[in-house]
């Protein structure tokens, strides 16, 4: 499958769940107190190490390992549905404790109720991960986008019925079992369901490393919400959380896609020894053009955005999310760095970047969280960039582009930004309250946004306008046969 081809489906998949996520949010903030997902945000946070360490770095091995026999197959499979078991009862293990350190017995529930997914997930995991080798994006569009309606019909049935914060926990459970049962429709003839353990330790000499590095960005996300509930409150952290969740649409809505579409392509050309340095470049220009034009319009529509999704309950929030939304247009090549090293192999490149942007990022979010949520947004900032130069240093170690060339690509996405953001910037600066009158501030905000957007696409000739061209050029094409038929 092409590269377009893969994007294209991904992206399908991203959007179709997305607009499930988005809709469910918009509910859920409205069925919930920010207490009350401040507390599974927590319970989240806590569990999320073991959600990185449960496949130990397997599914990487997988996509980018050149020969795959039977044995390695069964390696993988070994150390998933071990560590599944094991992390399980680890996360039950801690329940009690966790609930005793935060005073709530809420996050003992849903920390019981989430270790379950360790058990289930092993079962749907296999199969994604050589699906994602073979470029077989349809079928893993099916499995998440069953993920995501599972996921949001239990959570907002539940909340509607009374339960609270172990709502979400639920809803999560299901659609865990969702996602494994739809997995198994597309387990591949022939692929063992006996574990092996002759290639386990070349399959772990791999994956921790890799693994590694996934866990100290694990750390380094969850830190934030996890000092501000212990030295602020969980209510604090329910603003955050929420806050962070626009972020983490477009992380869905673009990295995602970029990302899983990214390492499969680089760990293709690396097999087959095809350039890198071009494609890494001409990917880098696309992500950060979409991610700034995001962060600017976020920047100055922040209030708005809050209230029509979330409601009024929300507003404490939107003043982190223009902090954050820096922050996220900061760390956007990060996500084209780490897709790279890790398709190419680089484990070792992967695991430095990765350890030392979470140290700047775990150590800025204490004393962030320390201060008070708005100085928890500010240090968010900070440490995105020090993370990126950290990211950006191992690329270019690995695939030798020159500063000239990546100052050439992000030149070309700052003005397409630019762009983006004026029409967002005049109407902030116009309306009274952007927040009380939220429809016709975004519609006039996003309408000049998108328009601004395409022209400074077009006139500063950033690489995004080729691929506009090739898509104005298939509709002129697929136009004509239908007016040569009249």
């Amino acid at each position: 499958m092409s590269i377009r081809k893969s994007l294209v489906i991904t992206s399908i998949d991203k959007y179709a769940s997305l607009v499930v996520n988005i809709g469910a949010t918009m509910v859920l903030a409205r069925l919930l107190t920010p207490n009350e997902v401040g507390a599974f945000s927590v319970a989240m946070v806590l569990i999320s190490v073991m959600s990185i360490m449960r496949g130990m770095g397997a599914g990487q091995y997988l996509v980018q390992e050149k020969h795959v026999t039977e044995d390695r197959m069964r390696a993988v499979w070994t150390v998933q549905i071990g560590l599944g078991v094991l992390l399980g009862l680890v996360v039950a293990g801690i329940a009690v404790p966790a609930g005793h350190l935060y005073k709530d017995e809420r996050v003992r529930d849903i920390l019981f109720v989430l270790a379950g997914n360790f058990l289930i997930t092993p079962f749907g995991s296999v199969t994604h991960v050589w699906l994602m080798r073979e470029m077989r994006f349809l079928p893993i569009a099916l499995m998440q986008f069953a993920y995501a309606v599972t996921n949001a019909a239990v959570s907002i049935w539940l909340a509607w019925r009374g339960l609270g914060a172990i709502s979400l926990a639920w809803g999560n459970l299901a659609a865990t079992v969702a996602n494994a049962l739809v997995a198994t429709c597309f387990r591949p003839r022939g692929h063992p369901w006996l574990p092996g353990v002759r290639e386990v330790r070349r399959v772990l000499s791999f994956g921790a490393r890799v693994s590694s590095s996934a866990l100290a960005e694990t750390l380094a996300k969850g830190s934030p919400e996890f000092f501000l509930g212990q030295m602020q409150s969980l209510t604090a952290a329910g603003f955050y959380s929420r806050a962070n969740g626009l972020m983490t649409l477009f992380t869905r809505l673009v990295f995602d896609v970029a990302s899983s579409v990214a390492t499969t392509g680089f760990a293709k050309r690396s097999r087959e020894s095809q350039d890198t340095r071009g494609p890494f470049l001409l990917s880098l220009a696309h992500i950060t053009a979409l991610c700034w034009a995001f962060a600017g319009f976020l920047v100055f529509m922040a209030p708005a955005v809050i209230r029509l999704l979330y409601g009024a309950q929300w507003a404490p929030s939107a003043p982190l999310v223009s902090w954050l939304a820096g922050a996220l247009a900061a760390g956007a090549p990060v996500v084209m760095c780490a897709a790279a090293l890790t398709g190419l192999g680089a484990a070792t490149q992967v695991l430095r970047a990765g350890m030392a942007s979470a140290v700047s990022v775990v150590a800025l979010s204490a004393l962030g969280a320390w201060l008070g949520m708005h100085e928890l947004a500010m240090a968010s900032l900070a440490a995105s960039v020090l993370g990126t130069l950290a990211w950006l240093r191992a690329a270019r170690h690995v695939i030798q582009f020159s500063y000239g060339e990546l100052l050439a690509v992000l030149r070309r996405s700052t003005l397409v930004a630019l762009g983006a953001t004026l029409a967002p910037a005049l109407v902030f600066l116009t309306f009274d309250s952007i927040e009380e009158r939220a429809v016709a501030a975004l519609a006039l905000g996003a309408a000049g946004s998108a328009l601004g957007f395409l022209a400074m696409v077009w006139f500063s000739a950033h690489p995004l306008r080729d691929e506009l061209r090739r898509l104005l050029g298939k509709r002129a094409n697929a136009a004509m046969p239908a007016q040569s038929g009249h």
